[in-house]
């Protein structure tokens, strides 16, 4: 699973309980999507979570 570059946001794991409490495992993963980025006025791709887009962390290319 992919890293945010910008905030390293990623997947989080724990545990889906059930109404009996038996337990299985589950990922919760982030919102990360693959985007061209301006870095040093060179477009890069990288990994950007929509948050980090959203809030203009980044300058997409």
């Amino acid at each position: 699973m992919a890293k945010c570059a910008i905030c390293e946001k990623g997947a989080h794991f724990g545990n889906n309980v059930s109404h009996s409490h038996r337990r299985s495992n589950k990922m919760w993963k982030s919102n990360v999507k693959s985007v061209k980025v301006k870095v040093d006025g060179v477009p890069q791709k990288m990994y950007v979570c929509t948050s980090c887009l959203k809030s203009g962390k980044v300058e997409r290319a």
